[in-house]
């Protein structure tokens, strides 16, 4: 079955029915994809970092051990009842569209735990793939094609989040904001989040043109995206002291795994949005590029190709997952992360 109005999709993700075991969550945006799916993992299950209700592998665990996937479909809850198995597919590899297509198929036909949730999330997968057709076609399984958001769902997502720490634009600073924001739904999230912060939470403001103006000339001050354009760039030696430095105002290692996949997001935004036919600062502004940070985003994105920043996605959902779900100390997985994210770099000459 495929789910691809707004309203239903809503309905399903909030309250999943029973009778449905699979759920496949899919499309280009992949910051859209993964905040879906984690809306609809939490209405499945009470924790979602609980190790014994919720099995999270990543496309590198099925290469790894080809019985990865259906053991964690086998598996029983330990107390009993649903149970969650989360799948995260970086690339749109054909052994891996089909591996995962069969397992499919076999968990809707009964072969494992008939308590067990399928999740998974997809790329931008294509008709002719194997996983989609049996996500579509089955009786007890959702396809949900995620696409890129529209201004009007932009404008609406910011004016929600923003509602929600008590703070707000005029309509014209809405305009203006809005068309600044990159469609990538993770990287425009999190540009919203940072505006309620200059606004103040809980201050009841609405700002207007001009103070708005004022926020999005400000200069980002050091924080995780500062470590990761850094490792990006092949500065290893600034990458781990800005990684350093926001670990000691708070932040946390996902959060940090998660600021490296965002930045790359942006690069290959970059390289999606020149393909068709955008210029080099068109795409950049497009992906939600700071503009004093223009000039080295475009640098690295012209030596980062799609391939290798495939690569580094599932490395790094391999250590945000780990950081949540391992006893290994998350810091420095993530800065091991980033040290090998810029050696990278400077042996391509960055």
């Amino acid at each position: 079955m495929i789910l691809s109005k707004r309203p239903e999709i809503e309905r399903f993700i909030k309250s999943p029915p029973d009778d449905v075991r699979a759920c496949l969550i899919h499309g280009r945006d992949r910051g859209g994809v993964h905040e879906r799916a984690t809306l609809l993992a939490k209405a499945l299950v009470p924790d979602i970092h609980d190790p014994f209700d919720v099995s999270a592998l990543s496309e590198s665990d099925i290469d790894a051990d080809a019985a990865r996937l259906d053991d964690a479909l086998s598996a029983l809850s330990m107390m009993g009842g649903r149970r969650l198995v989360w799948l995260r597919l970086t690339t749109e590899k054909a052994g891996a569209d089909k591996a995962c297509a069969a397992a499919l198929k076999a968990h809707l036909d009964g072969q494992f735990n008939p308590e067990a949730f399928f999740l998974i999330e997809g790329g931008a997968l294509g008709r002719d793939s194997a996983l989609r057709k049996a996500a579509e076609s089955g009786a007890a399984s959702v396809s949900i094609p995620v696409y890129e958001d529209e201004t009007g769902d932009v404008a609406r997502m910011t004016r929600e989040v923003l509602a929600r720490d008590d703070v707000g634009l005029s309509r014209d600073a809405l305009d203006l904001f809005v068309g600044r924001l990159p469609r990538e739904r993770a990287l425009a999230r999190a540009e919203i989040e940072r505006l309620a912060l200059f606004i103040g939470p809980g201050s009841g403001r609405t700002i207007d043109v001009a103070e708005l103006e004022a926020h999005l000339g400000v200069e980002p001050e050091a924080s995780l995206s500062d470590a990761a354009m850094a490792a990006f760039g092949a500065r290893a030696g600034e990458a781990q002291k800005m990684l350093r430095l926001a670990f000691g105002e708070g932040e946390t290692p996902p959060a940090a795994a998660r600021a490296a996949i965002a930045h790359l997001t942006r690069l290959q935004r970059i390289h999606t949005l020149t393909r068709n036919g955008a210029s080099a600062k068109e795409a950049a502004k497009a992906a939600g590029v700071f503009w004093k940070q223009e000039a080295e985003m475009l640098r690295q994105a012209r030596v980062w190709g799609d391939a290798l920043l495939a690569e580094v996605r599932e490395r790094a959902i391999e250590v945000e997952v780990a950081t949540k779900s391992t006893g290994q100390p998350g810091a420095l997985m993530v800065e091991r992360l980033l040290m090998e994210v810029a050696g990278r770099a400077r042996r391509m000459g960055l």
